[in-house]
């Protein structure tokens, strides 16, 4: 629909132009599912219009409590293509810490697996912002119903949602808030902008010396700039990114 664009300058468009260039590629992989880059810019860009079919404003805050999955790095490109605002959460958070960064930056929406859903029954029921709910699987009859005003979602239903253009967005627009890990008090919310995050991986690709044969493990929560960073970092090369969610140093 729109002219391909040749140099990233918003955070999805690190996949998008990569996408353009080499889209047999190795993008991504998550334990034995691997997806080329014109896959995974497929999939950014159908979660951003199953976000515009919710009808929500730009600069949106979109939620993310998820381990290192496929459906954790296509909602973090894919809010941020919808003109909205991704929100990643420690995967290691208790609910009521969950609970307290929804509140304070005002999640609209939330994408998350339906066990951790599960457990956050008691902190849901408390926030008035929040209006949808994704699940990673199928909602199953067993799950408790969401909060009154609250939509369910499984992420296949998600997904399959009419095409529609994102928000206009410039690149210093907000495009997520990284929380820190609340050691010294309650966590705040760093905002950064399209231009920070995409001139960050810029820059670190330049000093790494990083390019399309490399394979970058990511292996720290995505909730945190440096981690977060080897998937712009890779994105931006055209190089792959294998996410793993280890427990022991032997795992890695």
């Amino acid at each position: 629909s729109s002219l391909p664009v040749r140099e990233a300058h918003l955070l999805h468009e690190l996949i998008l132009v990569s996408a353009a260039r080499t889209p047999d590629a190795q993008a991504l992989t998550a334990g034995s599912t691997h997806l080329r880059y014109a896959e995974l810019a497929d999939q950014v860009r159908s979660f951003s219009q199953g976000l515009m079919g919710t009808g929500l404003a730009r600069a949106s805050r979109v939620g993310i409590y998820l381990d290192k999955r496929i459906e954790t790095v296509v909602g973090s490109f894919g809010a941020p293509a919808a003109g909205m605002v991704f929100v990643p959460m420690n995967p290691l958070l208790k609910p009521e810490q969950v609970g307290f960064i929804m509140a304070d930056c005002a999640v609209s929406v939330l994408l998350t697996s339906p066990e951790r859903y599960a457990l956050l029954q008691p902190t849901l029921a408390q926030g008035s912002s929040l209006k949808h709910i994704v699940l990673t699987e199928g909602a199953a009859a067993t799950l408790p119903p969401p909060p009154e005003g609250v939509r369910l979602h499984s992420w296949t239903e998600f997904m399959v949602a009419p095409a529609c253009a994102g928000h206009r967005v410039i690149d210093a627009d907000i495009v997520a808030i990284l929380y820190t890990s609340g050691s010294t008090g309650r966590p705040k919310g760093v905002v950064l902008s399209h231009r920070n995050m995409v001139a960050g991986a810029k820059s670190v690709a330049s000093y790494l010396e990083n390019h399309a044969q490399d394979t970058l493990l990511a292996a720290l929560p995505l909730s945190f700039d440096a981690c977060f960073s080897q998937l712009t970092t890779a994105f931006h090369s055209g190089a792959r990114v294998v996410l793993l969610n280890y427990l022991m140093p032997r795992d890695v």
